[in-house]
């Protein structure tokens, strides 16, 4: 895979709406357009990655910080209590549809299992 351009890379830039919880320069998080769950938000960092396949340990720190993201989001969401879900999709049979490396966090109701 190569570190092309995504949907994301213009969300990250605000070249396209999107509604954004969190910022810096490492991660973005924002709403997901097509929910799945009452809360479904998009972690993203900053940085391509196309897919989990592609970490480096250079990207260790970010990727650790998605979950401090992560975290921080659900208790200002109220989910943090209850409980919620955090997924990441590697390639097309893993279900990932946009190639920058990219965690969803879901919650809001209960989750089953097995996903999918």
């Amino acid at each position: 895979m190569m570190n092309e351009e995504t949907i994301f890379s213009k969300i990250i830039r605000k070249e396209i709406p999107a509604d954004i919880l969190f910022q810096d320069e490492r991660v973005t998080a924002f709403r997901d357009i097509n929910p799945q769950a009452p809360t479904h938000i998009v972690i993203i960092p900053n940085k391509i990655i196309p897919t989990v396949n592609d970490v480096t340990p250079e990207d260790e720190a970010v990727l650790g910080y998605l979950l401090i993201v992560a975290a921080q989001i659900a208790k200002q969401e109220g989910i943090a209590e209850n409980g919620y879900r955090l997924i990441i999709n590697c390639n097309r049979h893993g279900g990932q549809e946009v190639f920058h490396l990219h965690m969803h966090l879901l919650g809001g109701r209960g989750m089953g299992w097995p996903p999918g």
